[in-house]
């Protein structure tokens, strides 16, 4: 009933538009609408989340070099196309599947799972999988621009399968699937560190066994080098898409239409992010005397992963404050991943990995409710420090297995040659941009 409330004005709009006869005669229910109402709702916000595939291959394509343009939109084309397969086939049901243990889902590959009491959840199995299955695709793709430039398209591909078909659900099973992280407490609204966390730190992982691109460290003094990526413009770009999906990331995320939640966490959403950006900028204006626009780019990125886990929970002021820490945190995080001779193109591990673990702290810290700042003790942050470790803990072993026996087997790194000449001729046999290669030959 209070589900129906909720939608009294949208129902009664549509019954003025179509007539109350015509729902008379179809058939078609006060209860029908609601539903068909919040899978409107869900699709849409699906839509949202889909797009910020676009904007991780943009972002990716740009703070990368020219010559692996092509391999960069390979991966992520790859990534969604097979993540909602896999997912579909395993992913799901060990995610939300009957648990053992609250470990892992026993039941529901292929979507076999019993269609939902639409009365209990006011939504369908269907949108509620498709919904899901952009997330899953997300966790996989982070990964995809901390491994950038060297890997080979093959081993990228079995990382995909594994990362959709049971790294990620693992880590969903444990959380929103009801398992034991979730039975501690712990509070990750929309995945700071389920989804977040998870994929930076299999690319921390990832990139790790890779080693760095050749010419990233001085072979004398050992400090990074930069290497620019071929396009702020489309580094940009891919930005923005990704501020633009992260509405529905996180709007989606409340799963019924409560138009009060639903403002409240686009707000907290939109602080964040802009509170990142600003940070960023200022940070690497104060600290290298330059305005540094691809960390405004991350600084804006990092905000919306630092919200992510408490855009429901967190009061305005909050917001922008995480995202302001995130900001600068991502920042420092990039400088710190270097000095561990540690090669990441695009910051993924920084702004995805350490800003997820600052925005699921962040909620046992700034809760409303049960927030240590706010009277709330420290129950809070203990059940969000346990599930973060779990989570890295998982991650990472099941990380190192996988791309331990990808190198093992000589299937990880391309060559030396391929390496320098460019990933795109020799992984795909096509130019990313054509012309340029013309122009030098």
């Amino acid at each position: 009933m209070k589900r129906l409330l909720k939608l009294g004005v949208v129902t009664s709009a549509l019954v003025l538009l179509v007539g109350t006869p015509a729902f008379a005669q179809d058939g078609i229910s006060l209860e029908d609408l609601a539903v068909a109402t919040i899978v409107l709702y869900l699709m849409v916000s699906t839509v949202l989340v889909f797009i910020m595939h676009a904007g991780f291959a943009m972002l990716e394509a740009g703070f990368t070099r020219q010559k692996n343009v092509a391999n960069i939109i390979g991966k992520n084309l790859m990534t969604i196309s097979l993540g909602i397969l896999v997912y579909y086939a395993i992913g799901w049901g060990i995610m939300y599947g009957e648990q053992v243990a609250g470990l892992f889902g026993t039941d529901g590959f292929f979507l076999t799972n019993a269609p939902y009491d639409t009365a209990e959840t006011g939504y369908t199995l269907e949108i509620d999988f498709a919904f899901q299955a952009m997330f899953a695709a997300t966790a996989a793709t982070i990964v995809s621009g901390a491994v950038a430039e060297r890997m080979k398209f093959g081993a990228y591909v079995a990382v995909a399968v594994v990362m959709t078909g049971l790294i990620y659900p693992i880590v969903g099973a444990w959380t929103w699937g009801g398992g034991w992280i979730d039975a501690l407490g712990f509070a990750d609204f929309a995945g700071s560190t389920i989804v977040h966390l998870t994929g930076g730190v299999a690319g921390l992982v990832g990139a790790a066994f890779l080693g760095p691109r050749i010419g990233k460290f001085d072979a004398k003094t050992g400090k990074a080098r930069a290497i620019p990526g071929h396009s702020i413009v489309l580094g940009a770009l891919g930005t923005l898409l990704l501020f633009f999906g992260w509405f529905g990331f996180n709007g989606g995320s409340v799963l019924e239409l409560d138009g009060e939640l639903i403002g409240f966490v686009i707000v907290t959403t939109a602080l964040a992010g802009g509170a990142g950006g600003s940070a960023a900028g200022i940070f690497s204006r104060l600290v290298h005397g330059k305005w540094d626009v691809a960390m405004m780019a991350n600084g804006i990125l990092a905000g919306l992963v630092g919200i992510t886990a408490g855009a429901d929970a967190v009061s305005f002021n909050m917001a922008a404050l995480v995202g302001l820490l995130a900001g600068v945190v991502v920042s420092v995080s990039v400088t710190m991943i270097d000095s561990l001779k540690i090669d990441d193109p695009v910051g993924a591990v920084s702004v995805h990995g350490t800003c997820g673990i600052l925005g699921t702290l962040w909620v046992g810290l700034a809760a409303t409710d049960g927030g240590l700042f706010f009277g709330g003790g420290a129950e809070l942050l203990l059940a969000q420090l346990i599930g973060i470790v779990g989570v890295i803990a998982w991650v990472g072993i099941a990380s190192a297995i996988l791309f331990g026996t990808l190198k093992a087997m000589g299937q990880l790194r391309v060559s030396e040659e391929e390496e320098i000449e460019g990933l795109d001729v020799h992984e795909h046999g096509v130019a990313g941009y054509p012309e340029a290669v013309t122009s030098r030959s």
